[in-house]
């Protein structure tokens, strides 16, 4: 069965309803520079402390040095890092070292065929590989809750490339979920703004996700 991760969740009930649904992994925004969902990391260590073990708890993350990057998990208490950004300032490897057993997530703006070959050069030094639909380029940069859809040949194609987990990303809602992961085959799909009503989590919305995401 397909993983879902229900991100931008803001709240201890959010988390609790995302995972009665059957939500596999919770992503909690940390400051970005444009973008939904962003909490304070006082809130995101208040959520992370209740998620269940098995679980996973996603800081995202706008932060491109390594030092900067471990100092914040270590605020926020979360398992799992995604990196929605490149790192620009100290390695994989010095992550690795700072924070045993934590995950590392490195998101891949899918924006052209540079991405295919971004994803293949990064992927022997993170556990999964997230693709999303933001643009790193812009004067104030996109690294997510776009609500766009991408290219899934690319994601595909960037799927069968790498040997580690591939989550889909980028503005699947209920009706195209089962379409995007009949064509890209990822581990795992994450949705923010498709499971939302005016920014809460919409408990119909939820439902139509997963009746649909349970069908591959």
């Amino acid at each position: 069965m397909i993983r879902v991760k229900i991100c931008c969740i803001s709240t201890k009930e959010e988390a609790k309803l995302a995972i009665k649904y059957g939500a596999s992994a919770l992503g909690l925004v940390s400051q970005m520079p444009s973008g939904p969902g962003v909490i304070p990391e006082e809130l995101i260590s208040e959520i992370a402390e209740v998620i269940p073990p098995g679980i996973s708890s996603f800081l995202l993350t706008s932060k491109q040095d390594a030092g900067s990057i471990i100092q914040q998990q270590r605020r926020t208490g979360v398992n799992t890092i995604q990196l929605c950004d490149r790192l620009e300032t100290g390695s994989y490897d010095q992550l690795r070292k700072a924070m045993p057993g934590i995950s590392l997530v490195q998101v891949i703006h899918v924006n052209g065929r540079e991405s295919v070959d971004e994803a293949v050069s990064v992927s022997p030094y993170v556990n999964a590989i997230l693709l999303d639909s933001g643009n790193q380029t812009l004067p104030i940069k996109e690294l997510g809750g776009t609500g766009r859809v991408h290219d899934w040949n690319l994601s595909a194609e960037i799927r069968s490339a790498v040997n580690i987990p591939v989550f889909l990303a980028g503005g699947l809602t209920h009706e195209n979920v089962l379409e995007a992961v009949r064509k890209v085959h990822p581990f795992g799909v994450d949705i923010c703004s498709g499971v939302r009503t005016n920014d809460k989590l919409d408990i119909s919305k939820l439902g139509r996700f997963f009746e649909q995401a349970n069908k591959y």
